[in-house]
Parts: C-alpha cells; structure tokens; sequence
C-alpha cells in the first residue's frame, strides 16, 4: 500500500534490541547463568560414560560402575533442576521485555497524528497492532531465550569435545560449510519475503475492514463486484508472499537437516578409524560421539527458531515503523502581536485535496468570532467535515492558512494544538475502564467534582448515577453496556473537561434522539458559555440556535448570516428551512 505506515531498516531493529538487552542486564545474566550451569551438568555425563567404557574394557571393579551410574544420574537430575530454573528466568524475562515493547507500540501509536492514521488506513495499523503483536510475542517469549541457550550449548558443548580430544572435535566442523551456505541463502531472501508477507496481509484487512464498514454504499452504488475483484486480488497478492517464503523453508530446512546431522557421523565413522590407528581411546570416541550426538539438539533449535526470528524481526521493524513516520508539526511561530490572544480562529483562502489535482475545498475563507456558536449546513459531501478537520488542525490545507491567533495550526505541536481546538465527531469509543476514568482521561489528575461537573454539563450525570456502582462501574469491553447516544454523551464530557477555548463539532450529536440532541446542545452552550464552537449537523435546529450559519456547497462557503438574515435573504438556506420546518 503506497499510504501504508513505514517499516524500520536493519540498522534501527539492531540498535533497538541492543537497547532491550542494556535495560535487563540482571535478568539476561541470571537466565544465561543458569543455562549455562544446566548445560555443563549435561555434558559431565556423557564424559563419565566414556571413562565408564573405557574402564569397562580394562575390567574395572562393580562396584565402580555402580559409583559411575549414580554419579550420571545424579547430574541428570541436577541439570533437570536447573534447566527448569533457567527456562523460569527466560521466561521472565521475555515478558518483562514483551511488556515494554507493547506499551512503547502504544505510545507510538497514541502519538500519531490523525491524519496519518486516516491516511494509512485501519487495515495497516490493525495488523500491526494484532497479528505482528502477536508475532513479535512468540519470538520474545520463545525464540529469543531458546536461540541464546542453543548458542550456548553449542560453544560448550565444543569445548567439551575439545577438551575430550582436539583431533575428535575436527569431524564437527565439516557441517560448518554446509550450514553456513544454507543460512546465508536464507538470510539473503527471508527478511524482505516476510515483510512483502505481512504488508499483502494488511492489505486483505484494509480491504475487508473498508467493505464491511461501507456496506450500504457499496450495494447502493452496485459496487459488490468490483469489491470481490478488491478482496481476490489481495488474497492472490498474499498467496503469492505466503508460497515465497514457504519456498524458502523447503530449500533451507532439508539443507539443515543434513548439516546438523554431519557432526554425529563423521565423528562416529572418524573416530572409529583414530581409535583403529591408536591416536584415540575408545573412551574418548564414546564420549566424543555422545557430545557430537549432543549438538544435534542445540543446532536443531538455533536453525529452527532462525526462521522464528525472521518472522519476528519483520514484525518488529513495522512496530517501530510506527515511530519512524515524520512529523509534519514544526513550532510556530506567532504573528507580531497577536500571540497570547483571546483565541482567534481563521482560515484563509484555504484549498485541501484528498488526492491532488481533485480539491474538495476551493478558495475558503472563514472567521469564527471568539465565544460565537458557528454553524456550519449542508448537502452530504459538500465540504462541511473536510472543513472542520482543516479548523481542528486534523489536516493541513493544500494552499492557504489555518490559524489561531496568528499561528498556524499545522505547524502546532499536538498537545499546544488540543489546548486551543479540538474535534468531536460521529465517531466515538468506551474504554476498557471505569465511567469516571473515560471521563478523566484527557486530564488524568482532575477531582471526582470536575469530572461530576463535565457529566453534568452533557445531561449525562443522572443515568451515570443510576449505573450499578455509579462513576465507579466498569465499561467498555466485557464491562456494562452503554447504549450509543450514553457513548457520545461519554465523549462530549471527555471535551468539556478538556477545556479547548475553541470547539469543532463535527455532527457529535447525531446518533441522540433530537429531542435530548438539543437538550443536550443547549447545555453544552451554556457551559461553554464565552467559547468558540463550530457545529457540522445536518438537524437545521443548531443553525437554528447558533449565532451564524455558513452553508457550505460544492467546496464554497455560499452564505454567511444568522439565522434570521439567511431566511430573508430567500437563498438556499431559506428554501431548506422551509423545506425542513415544513
């Protein structure tokens, strides 16, 4: 997708674990500590079994095999012990740095712009908040601690065979040409196969994210076919990716398969014609063959868990992609003597195009008065949202500016700009919390009064009361159920204890039944009595109420008046009143 959020290089995913790994350096030392000490109580036993061997053959007592066999089985059980401590610590560990890594995503995420995230659509950031998620989480928790003790088994298990016999450690290094070629043919396609993956991934889900939420359109305008031709291909696109990597694991695991077994043989078939020749004992071929048998385990694991790490380090360079998308915000300087004014909105001559060369607004000027109830009418598509968004500092215009005391809005830092305006739309959410947190979200340190206070203001104080445990009960998800209009009144108290001078409604009162809907409107005027708020609706009772009406048409602002002025003046608003009061 070419609006899809950007992916982290290498360079970056390499320098983020290097940071990960500095914030645990207890726990990555206790973890490895007692893997290491779990691996060393595995490798006394196959040498003790080949000193067992070798002192078989030269008739050694009974009673010293006996002493040989429970001095095995004794550090069987003590590796058993410590190997359940290490992968405890691992584990540990692993969901410590998995906690970091989600909270740190949600940061990114909170922090992006909402243009951005409309730009790249819902498909993309759904899959990587869930499926690359869910993916970097296995290879935290799993991939990651297994990968370390593999490598480490296998430094010492070398040593081991080393130290057995230096000549009986040689047959181990002819897997090493043979894994080495095939890892770093694999390493050369992997990365790029699993990112192309993940990205025809978010594409099925943008697609099927956007034919459900426009349903009704689509089977208007007749669009169902072109809608599965959408969804076919992304499946196709996402076969393809998928067949790809498959691909790769065919070529690179039959190749690991043979190398990881080499070891074991060569040294079996190798140590056999040594100890022929009287340069090895047949004590130290046994232990030598049980250690090279002991390599297949760690190698198995460090090559399986590779293509895990492939898998996981897409992921994460698309969760860190997140953060790496530019922000378009740059300080503002203010207007000679206009900064620290009373709140000023202004657009001027302003022009936005979702796509460029088609604009949606052409050329609008528009000066809400501070403390003025602006409303703004008019037909479905005509510019009223797009508009709005422009005056929330949402999107910046194509041409033009978009100011608040003489500073522009696109150049604000967004916690500056949510002092000054903020939008409330159709669009609203509960979250997981109590009624009194969702309402205290945008000003975590605000006393139960302010919070009973901004419920009040939105006529939403008595049924929040009437709840089971009041301001206390828990909504949102698997919480008690709020009805959609309880839901918007939710969102409308968050504004009102947010506290912007200037307010951008953006039809917020829609899914209210229009008798609370002005009920509630003239409240929140009322309490936002001295602020600037500009009302999208399509119920005539807020241009009604408010101080002016802008009619917005084709991209224009076409009349500008109050109430009663535009009915006078006979124009298009004095037909759709009449149409509407009718």
């Amino acid at each position: 997708m070419s609006n899809a959020l950007p992916v982290a290089d290498v360079a970056q995913v390499r320098r983020y674990v290097r940071e990960l790994i500095r914030r645990h350096p207890r726990g990555l030392a206790a973890a490895l500590g007692l893997h290491a000490l779990a691996a060393g109580a595995g490798l006394v036993a196959p040498r003790l079994l080949g000193d067992l061997v070798e002192g078989i053959s030269q008739g050694i007592a009974a009673t010293t095999v006996d002493r040989v066999v429970a001095a095995i089985a004794a550090f069987v059980v003590v590796q058993a012990v410590l190997v359940r401590f290490a992968h405890l610590a691992s584990a540990r560990l692993g969901e410590r740095v998995l906690a970091e890594l989600r909270e740190e995503f949600v940061d990114r995420v909170l922090a992006l712009p909402l243009a951005t995230v409309e730009r790249a659509g819902t498909g993309d950031l759904l899959t990587r908040t869930s499926r690359d998620v869910a993916a970097l989480s296995r290879t935290v928790r799993f991939a990651g601690p297994e990968t370390l003790i593999a490598a480490l088994t296998v430094l010492l298990i070398l040593g081991a065979l080393v130290l057995t016999g230096p000549l009986l450690a040689l047959p181990s290094l002819l897997a090493v040409p043979v894994l080495w070629a095939g890892t770093r043919w694999y390493l050369r396609r992997a990365p790029q196969g699993y990112l192309r993956e993940n990205a025809a991934y978010s594409d099925i889900t943008d697609g099927i994210s956007e034919t459900v939420e426009g349903a009704r359109t689509t089977e208007a305008l007749r669009q169902a076919a072109r809608r599965r031709a959408r969804g076919d291909a992304d499946i196709r696109r996402s076969y393809a990716a998928e067949r790809y990597t498959l691909h790769l694991r065919t070529v690179f695991w039959p190749v690991a398969e043979f190398g990881y077994l080499v070891p074991m043989v060569a040294t079996l078939l190798i140590g056999g014609w040594f100890h022929l020749k009287g340069w090895a004992s047949l004590g130290q071929v046994t232990a030598a063959t049980l250690y090279a048998q002991q390599l297949t385990d760690p190698i198995e694991r460090l090559l399986g868990w590779l293509d895990e790490f492939q898998v996981g380090g897409a992921s994460l360079a698309r969760l860190l992609g997140v953060a790496a998308e530019p922000d378009e915000r740059a300080p503002a300087a203010a207007a000679p003597g206009r900064a620290g004014g009373a709140g000023r909105l202004a657009a001027h001559d302003v022009r936005y195009a979702y796509r460029p060369g088609h604009d949606v607004l052409h050329g609008v000027t528009l000066e809400p008065r501070p403390g003025e109830r602006l409303a703004m009418v008019g037909a479905s598509g005509a510019g009223k949202s797009t508009l709005g968004r422009l005056l929330a500092g949402v999107h910046a215009p194509s041409a033009g500016t978009v100011t608040v005391d003489g500073r522009a809005l696109a150049g604000m830092p967004l916690a500056e700009l949510r002092t000054h305006v903020a939008l409330v739309s159709q669009e609203h959410h509960v979250f997981i919390g109590t009624l009194a947190d969702n309402v205290a979200m945008v000003r975590p340190d605000a006393d139960p009064a302010r919070v009973r206070a901004a419920l009040a203001a939105v006529d939403a104080l008595d049924w929040a009361l009437a709840l089971p445990d009041g301001l206390d009960t828990a909504v949102g998800a698997g919480g008690h159920p709020l009805t959609p209009a309880q839901a918007q009144q939710l969102a409308l108290a968050r504004l009102v204890l947010a506290d912007p001078h200037t307010l951008v409604l953006d039809e917020a009162t829609s899914l209210i039944d229009p008798r609370a809907a002005r009920a509630l409107e003239r409240s929140l005027a009322a309490v936002l009595h001295g602020r600037t708020v500009v009302a999208i609706a399509h119920r005539l009772f807020s241009a009604h109420d408010a101080d002016r009406v802008a009619v917005v048409a084709d991209g224009r602002i076409t009349e500008l008046g109050s109430h009663d002025e535009l009915v006078a003046a006979g124009g298009s608003y004095a037909a759709l009143w009449r149409s509407w009061h009718g």
